[in-house]
């Protein structure tokens, strides 16, 4: 200190600065989303000279591709570009169907518009009377899709089939990352609010919901509360591989939901995103995370499936290696969920089965599925579901017990995984055949 013209130091003895771990690690994992992202940026100069390499060692017409070893450099160049490169959100890309026997064309439009979530109408166009006139008289179909990692798209199989015969509306949900925070926040009650407001949007009175895995509980949970408001409630529900009970054959997806304290997830999964996203500072549960979380499940399928693609690279197999890319395309897509409705989801859902034991509560109301009484009910599960085990998705016929006998339905899928009961070959030749029956059967 300064004293008369003189400093004087005083010795006063200095502490050691002390770090607790626990904290310092907690520092250290919030700012995992930054670290990520930061990871990103580094890499991505090598990421974009793997892929210019291997276009340029694998173009007919350049010299390059005729040196001793450039296959295998290319495909090596490829593999690297594939493996660190960013998805971005893969399009429908659904132009054209066949319906009624005749080539209609499809134009994909937006109908709604909301913060956390797109309606999107795919409008059937025909230059034949007689078969436009059958389109229009077609029943309506809202496929409810996921928030769960990827991205609505994930659905397109399950569109372009009901398209067929159906006019099909989807849910398209927003990367949580790219609404901006004075948006809101986005919890279960506000899915479930988004989803009655779809429903009123497009006529229950002439609509059939169709809901493909986690959305079958807010998707029951929307209908229930209209049914006990006596509102209209869609004619047919049909619930796809989804966890209305989980406490019935539980898979490694419901372990490690309940092995874990709900702390946990806070603590672990949630952080907020970076500033260079317009959702900056929003709390989320990251893509990559999820990403992680998929490929954990079967780490050596994965691997089997890259060193193919090397392979079939290697070989000339082109056929192979693009449908290795189209897979991967839409596999690697992942999105942002939420903080709020991730943390909700689990513990209505997965922890305190809220809805099977009939204690759960959306805004004051009770969710009462017994008060269901118009609308008809058809749930769907495969034999081999590693995410959905048997009997979680035909629970929802006990707590439906208002809607008569004669309008309930089930279908197992023998030897059908998740995503074989709405996409793939089982999907298209033999479950979309019993789906489209059921609504026309209640279509009226």
């Amino acid at each position: 200190m300064h004293m008369g013209g003189r400093f004087v130091y005083s010795r006063q003895p200095v502490r050691p600065r002390t770090t607790d771990p626990s904290r310092a690690w907690h520092t250290g994992i919030r700012m995992l989303y930054h670290l990520h992202e930061l990871n990103r940026t580094l890499l991505n100069p090598l990421v974009t000279w793997s892929g210019a390499a291997a276009q340029a060692l694998s173009a007919p017409d350049n010299w390059l591709s005729r040196m001793p070893g450039a296959d295998r450099f290319a495909a090596g160049y490829e593999l690297l570009y594939r493996i660190g490169k960013d998805y971005e959100k893969p399009t429908f890309g659904i132009t054209a169907v066949e319906a009624h026997g005749r080539h209609a064309a499809v134009v994909e439009e937006c109908v709604l518009d909301l913060p956390f979530c797109q309606l999107r109408h795919f409008k059937r166009l025909s230059d034949d009377p007689a078969t436009l006139a059958r389109m229009c008289d077609d029943p309506v179909v809202l496929v409810v899709a996921p928030l769960s990692g990827h991205h609505a798209t994930l659905l397109r199989d399950t569109v372009r089939t009901l398209l067929r015969d159906h006019d099909v509306y989807i849910t398209d949900w927003v990367d949580a990352r790219m609404v901006p925070l004075d948006q809101g926040a986005f919890g279960l009650d506000d899915y479930i609010a988004y989803v009655r407001r779809f429903i009123g949007l497009l006529d229950a009175r002439r609509l059939h919901v169709m809901s493909v895995c986690q959305p079958t509980v807010p998707v029951l949970a929307a209908v229930s509360l209209m049914a006990a408001a006596g509102e209209p409630t869609p004619r047919s529900l049909i619930q796809v591989g989804g966890p209305i009970d989980t406490r019935q054959c539980p898979t490694k997806v419901n372990d490690l939901a309940t092995t874990k304290p709900f702390a946990w997830f806070e603590t672990n999964v949630i952080f907020d995103v970076p500033p260079n996203y317009p959702g900056k500072g929003r709390r989320v549960y990251p893509g990559f995370l999820q990403h992680a979380g998929f490929v954990a499940m079967n780490p050596s399928r994965h691997f089997t499936a890259h060193w193919d693609f090397y392979q079939n690279l290697l070989r000339g197999d082109l056929d192979d290696a693009e449908a290795h890319r189209r897979f991967y395309d839409e596999y690697n897509a992942v999105l942002d969920l939420p903080a709020e409705f991730y943390l909700d989801t689990i513990r209505v859902v997965f922890q305190e089965h809220l809805l099977p034991l009939g204690k759960w509560f959306v805004d004051g109301e009770r969710v009462a599925p017994e008060a269901i009484t118009d609308t008809a009910l058809l749930t769907i599960e495969g034999e081999l579901d590693d995410i959905a085990g048997l009997g979680q998705t035909r629970a929802a016929h006990d707590l439906c017990r208002g809607i008569p006998a004669a309008n309930h339905a089930h279908i197992e899928v023998a030897g059908a995984g998740h995503y074989g009961i709405f996409s793939g070959r089982r999907w298209r030749n033999a479950v979309y055949q019993d789906v489209r029956a059921f609504i026309r059967r209640f279509h009226g």
